[in-house]
């Protein structure tokens, strides 16, 4: 039987979160043909070009980077087929991959996914389980076929979500915890069977639209403390402030009653149940700070009730 612990692959990935799994990949002594990443985008005050954080790794690796706009085209399925490739595995690269693109690796295609199958399918799963206030996510390694992480599951690993936990702490958790699973599931290949996802319990993880990032008030705090910590530290959960618009990256709930978004201290907020304590804030084009040195140069109480 064919070997499976040496692969040829292409690493398809763009954020931070997929990093780990490269470096765990190049570890493994799995041979890297190429990277996929999203082409550089401006970023930062000069609006420079800048590339992703998996292309960044991958030329501090040595390793040959690809940014094509999209897959949908002859000729770059021509250059992904001329790979001749085992395997592909994607982490949260940002382009849909057509059936030409799933078809051409001889074992297919592999997708590390932060949450457990089938609850959060789609572009932010890890958003959504915090904003749910879900007690428990995991990864799935998943054969992809062309629905929406419909596909069947090689292994899963479940792990408990913090009741203090940011979507920034977990993304760090399950990047870990993917990067060691895809190894795993890379080396066992051959005895692995796929599990078809259930068709109980199907949710799905949308993008995360800003407005939605707004704080309603008149939610309960514990409520509004899972949307927080779902959305810190970007889009960020916001606020207004009189005419200024606020991120609130942390806040912890506390006792307290009063009129939804009224200040019942200096850093504490009524909700339509209970109240939060501010704990991180961020002015527009200021960095976050504590809610304490915020506060000292911008009192809320003075531009409350909060909206």
């Amino acid at each position: 039987m064919e070997s499976f612990h040496r692969m040829r692959l292409a690493f398809m990935g763009s954020p931070d979160f997929a990093v780990p799994a490269l470096d765990a990949l190049v570890a493994a002594g799995h041979e890297i043909a190429a990277v996929y990443a999203q082409p550089p985008r401006p970023a930062g005050r000069g609006k420079k070009d800048r590339p992703t954080a998996v292309h960044a790794r991958a030329d501090a690796l040595g390793l040959p980077v690809r940014t094509p706009k999209t897959l949908r085209d002859p000729e770059a399925q021509a250059a992904f087929a001329a790979l001749d490739l085992d395997v592909a595995v994607v982490a949260a690269y940002g382009l849909i991959l057509p059936q030409a693109i799933l078809d051409t690796p001889r074992h297919g295609c592999l997708n590390i996914h932060p949450s457990l199958l089938p609850r959060w399918r789609g572009a932010a799963p890890i958003q959504r389980a915090v904003m749910a206030g879900d007690t428990r996510t995991g990864v799935c390694i998943m054969q992809m076929e062309a629905g929406l992480d419909t596909g069947p599951v090689l292994l899963r690993e479940e792990t408990a979500i913090g009741p203090r936990e940011t979507a920034a702490d977990l993304q760090d958790r399950l990047a870990a915890d993917g990067a060691r699973l895809l190894v795993e599931a890379l080396s066992r290949f051959d005895t692995l069977i796929p599990e078809p996802q259930s068709d109980v319990g199907v949710t799905y993880a949308a993008k995360i639209d800003k407005a939605e990032a707004r704080i309603d008030w008149t939610r309960p705090a514990a409520d509004l403390d899972a949307h927080i910590r779902g959305l810190s530290p970007s889009p960020g959960a916001w606020f207004m402030a009189g005419e200024e618009r606020v991120k609130l990256l942390l806040a912890e709930p506390v006792a307290g009653a009063g009129t939804p978004g009224a200040m019942l201290a200096e850093d504490t907020v009524a909700c339509g149940t209970g109240a939060l304590r501010l704990l991180r804030l961020q002015r527009a084009g200021k960095p976050a700070i504590a809610a304490g040195d915020f506060l000292r140069g911008f009192p809320l109480a003075e531009t409350a009730p909060l909206a």
